[in-house]
């Protein structure tokens, strides 16, 4: 059992759901990701969900795709992001959940992202352009680390694609609730709600619900159905336009949830 697991396990017994937030590596620099990830873990941040930037991130919307860009440009990359989890490991233990697309890390080389991932100090993966019934090969050398391979189900998902999800994920399944990229706009709770009951009617791995929260009433809301909430867009936003705000907004999110 990795981070993650242990997480979610001891949020259950307590009866409490997850605060997941999302943040761009290297978005202003890499040293403010550091800072960045002691805030969120300061103001309530129960796994961190950290993003890898990249020219061409099909499933973001344009708050993180103009902070990918950013971190571009300031020559981020996928080792320096695991350099920068490396050192933050000195200094906290929160589960840190990479996402990133699956062209750098198949030029990374897949034994040794894995390699240099767990050295790091990273509990999970999220690969959103990459389905699990072709992440064979990412599954065996993540678990051969401990590493989560998390994959992500949609209002769109057959009953055949909710269980090879759920059989292919572990951490949490990540449920998007809205058939768009990030930053849009949540569909009604019901529709949330139906799609997690048929989700738990074929596992008991907890469920997170990301894509489309910004406001805490909304968080609330999808923390009575979801065992976790992933929040980025507004995030990533309050980062760069209202840095005064952002604790703020994380601790009414926090208490939201």
């Amino acid at each position: 059992m990795n981070r993650i697991e242990n997480l979610f396990r001891e949020l259950r017994q307590r009866g409490r759901k997850a605060f997941i937030p999302y943040i761009m590596a290297g978005d202003p620099s890499l040293r403010r990701t550091r800072e960045l990830v002691l805030l969120l873990e300061g103001c309530g941040a129960d796994i961190i969900e950290l993003g890898v930037p990249f020219t061409d991130p099909l499933a973001d919307g344009p708050v993180i795709q103009r902070a990918a860009e950013r971190a571009l440009r300031r020559g981020v990359t996928l080792r320096k992001v695991l350099q920068t989890v490396a050192g933050l490991r000195k200094k906290t233990s929160v589960p840190i959940v990479l996402m990133t697309y699956f062209n750098p890390v198949f030029r990374y080389g897949l034994e040794a992202f894995a390699d240099d991932a767990f050295g790091a100090g990273v509990d999970g993966l999220i690969v959103p352009d990459l389905p699990p019934d072709e992440a064979r090969d990412l599954i065996r050398v993540a678990r051969r680390k401990g590493i989560a391979t998390i994959f992500l189900l949609a209002p769109t998902s057959t009953e055949e694609r909710i269980r090879l999800v759920s059989r292919a994920t572990t951490g949490f399944v990540y449920y998007v609730s809205l058939t768009g990229i990030t930053g849009a706009e949540l569909p009604p709770d019901s529709e949330i709600v139906r799609m997690i009951k048929r989700i738990r009617a074929v596992t008991e791995k907890p469920i997170a619900v990301g894509f489309g929260v910004k406001r805490p009433e909304e968080a609330k809301a999808v923390a009575e159905a979801a065992d976790g909430v992933v929040v980025g867009s507004s995030i990533v936003r309050m980062i760069n336009e209202d840095a005064e705000g952002l604790q703020r907004y994380l601790r009414s999110l926090r208490r939201a949830i």
